[in-house]
């Protein structure tokens, strides 16, 4: 298990606004308009349902779905209007704390570089068109599902990708089971989408594993890295700080 707490961040050169307010307004979704999770009727009804989007209809339903030797029940309620107005909204909403801490501190770790490195509206547009990316392969591989998908994961996903194509050496440091190692981060990234396809085989239709959409993982950082390769040619790069110029470029990767 490699879990991602820190990166390199020695060349930034101001705070990542959009970042932030990305991080603010997922927090202040899942707290305010999903109730911390209690607002159960808001939750279905802005979540992605991949049969309303290819169908065009709101499904407000309670419908029954075998899952193994079990019987699960899926609550639609109605939702914006138009309703593929969920493929943004379910961008900012979460299934629980642990969903939304989890991603809001990959966001916080590697959104930072990326938004200085493409600029603060470039960034914003690039997440916002991951996100889409990712969404629609989720839908592309299981048009007909019925089951609500949700969270920033995909977009998320998006920004790993590009990081990996734009700061593949830069040191990320991250715990290893009850190790703290500082590895490149295209050790780090590389490992994260490997087991994203590796779980994501054990998907049938494009459905999820325990909660998880491992095609809207991979269609994000696909999408990211692609978006990454267009772009790279034009954005600008970092200007030297006053902590750069005094400390050491060690170019040495550490693992402990």
């Amino acid at each position: 298990m490699l879990f991602p707490i820190s990166d390199d961040d020695r060349l930034l050169t101001r705070p990542a606004y959009v970042t932030y307010a990305i991080i603010a307004i997922n927090v202040l979704v899942f707290l305010v308009l999903q109730q911390a999770g209690s607002n159960e009727a808001f939750t279905a009804g802005f979540s992605t349902v991949p049969q309303e989007i290819t169908e065009g209809v709101d499904l407000v339903d309670v419908v029954q779905i075998p899952a193994g030797n079990e019987v699960v029940s899926i609550r639609h309620s109605p939702g914006p209007t138009p309703i593929y107005l969920t493929i943004l909204t379910s961008m900012f909403m979460h299934g629980g704390i642990m969903h939304l801490a989890g991603n809001m501190l990959y966001l916080w770790i590697f959104g930072d570089n990326l938004e200085h490195r493409f600029g603060s509206r470039t960034f914003l547009l690039f997440y916002l068109i991951a996100g889409f990316a990712a969404t629609g392969t989720q839908i592309a591989l299981d048009p007909h599902s019925i089951i609500p998908t949700l969270g920033a994961s995909g977009a998320i996903s998006g920004v790993l990708g590009a990081y990996l194509i734009l700061f593949p050496r830069n040191r990320v440091t991250a715990i290893f089971f009850f190790y703290v190692v500082t590895i490149p981060a295209f050790l780090a990234l590389g490992a994260w989408i490997a087991m994203q396809v590796i779980e994501g085989l054990g998907t049938i239709g494009g459905g999820q594993i325990g909660g998880v959409a491992y095609g809207a993982h991979i269609g994000g950082f696909v999408a990211g890295a692609a978006l990454a390769l267009v772009l790279r040619p034009i954005v600008r790069e970092e200007r030297p700080t006053v902590y750069s110029r005094v400390v050491p470029d060690d170019r040495r990767r550490r693992l402990w």
